[in-house]
């Protein structure tokens, strides 16, 4: 009952992640390309007027315009956008919670990279997520990042930092989301601590009739960017836990690093391309970059790993794989799962009977040979024999007799 309640919260909390998260970067991507497409103030407007832009959508017409010290008078109804960005946060890190904190000897933790307990792993996550916005907070104070290209020369080596620093604490799964967190930390505080703060203070001193300090907005502004060139490569880590070829690789890091590269040209690109500049060399460069990580993580036995012992193969009989999968993966394989925090076979695999271990055995050998990133943190202690035994089974014709 209680993984049956976990699975609900999890489906329920992630879904309002998802919803809110569309929001949040819809409407931050759609700022960044309005204040891109606004044009020049005309010789009559008025001369607070920053620029304006027409648009047409849902059967009207809108006129959208910018002031950058305000119109001179506050409007009766001011919409602010910021709650999309908490409830990210808070739906975000429930799910953190949910997963890896209520799960986290089977998620967060795994033995083979750092033998934590579990309140001794979430101490390190809630506190690394604390510590790393502290950080990244000073950095952006000094002179350093005044400008975008600084702060990505600066930054981007910083995160791949602390992506390996993550993989050397937590299990690769872990490793990831928990990154993805500090990302999604980073941007929420930019909107809760810097850009809310400075329009309010803008507000404040249009009320008072007085002319507003552009500092204010100038961070504001600073901080948004950041938080608009970080939106792909958090995107994909909320979707990463899906593909363990790319969190179980022993260099996890290195092709995450990698991916945030190829995700931040790609947003450089498109925010270029709407000031009318098409640098065609941004997205070759992503491309390029998939490319190469496409490459990398072609299945091939021993990529990075030490090699298995050789075991006679008429020793991988059925009967011998039927008990390693009944020993060692049928834990959370199963209709019903004896593994704590798990609810259902993970992704509908059921590795019970005859026909699923035939049905699934290139899965099986392309998890627990090739990549060896199942079982999930071995935590049930698969050993390289067993591994063994499922190769030479899988390449004599994975016979189900």
């Amino acid at each position: 009952m209680e993984a049956y309640i976990a699975d609900w919260l999890n489906m329920l909390v992630r879904w309002v992640h998802l919803i809110t998260g569309i929001a949040w970067i819809g409407s931050s991507f759609y700022f960044v390309w309005l204040d891109n497409h606004l044009e020049p103030r005309e010789e009559n407007d008025d001369p607070r007027l920053h620029g304006q832009l027409w648009s047409v959508h849902g059967g009207g017409f809108y006129n959208s315009r910018k002031f950058l010290k305000g119109p001179g008078f506050i409007p009766g109804t001011l919409h602010w956008f910021k709650y999309e960005a908490y409830f990210t946060w808070l739906s975000g890190f429930s799910l953190l919670a949910i997963v890896y904190y209520w799960g986290a000897s089977t998620f967060l933790i795994d033995p083979a990279i750092a033998d934590l307990t579990p309140w001794q792993g979430i101490a390190i996550s809630v506190g690394s997520l604390a510590l790393g916005y502290i950080a990244y907070d000073l950095l952006c104070r000094t002179k350093l990042v005044e400008s975008g290209m600084d702060f990505l020369a600066i930054g981007v080596p910083l995160l791949i930092l602390v992506a390996l620093g993550y993989s050397l604490v937590f299990s690769g799964r872990a490793a990831y989301l928990h990154t993805g967190a500090l990302i999604g930390t980073i941007m929420v505080a930019n909107v809760f601590f810097v850009i809310i703060p400075g329009q309010k203070k803008m507000v404040a001193a249009i009320a008072r009739g007085e002319e507003p300090d552009p500092l204010p907005g100038i961070r504001g502004k600073q901080r948004s960017m950041h938080n608009n060139y970080l939106t792909l490569p958090v995107l994909f880590i909320m979707i990463s836990n899906h593909f363990p070829m790319t969190y179980g690789h022993p260099h996890s890091w290195a092709i995450l690093g990698a991916i945030i590269v190829a995700g931040m040209l790609i947003r450089h690109f498109f925010n270029l391309r709407h000031k009318g500049k098409i640098v065609w060399q941004l997205p070759v460069g992503g491309a390029l970059i998939f490319a190469a990580i496409f490459a990398y993580l072609i299945p091939r036995e021993n990529a990075g790993l030490p090699p298995l012992p050789q075991v006679a193969a008429e020793r991988a009989t059925f009967e011998t794989i039927h008990g390693i999968m009944t020993q060692r993966c049928t834990a959370c394989h199963a209709a019903k799962p004896t593994q704590a925090g798990i609810a259902g076979a993970p992704a509908g695999v059921r590795l019970e009977s005859a026909a699923d271990i035939k049905r699934w055995a290139g899965r099986i050998n392309e998890m627990s040979v090739i990549r060896r990133t199942m079982p999930q943190g071995n935590i049930t202690g698969m050993t390289d024999e067993e591994r063994a035994l499922v190769k030479a089974w899988f390449e004599s014709g994975a016979k189900a007799d």
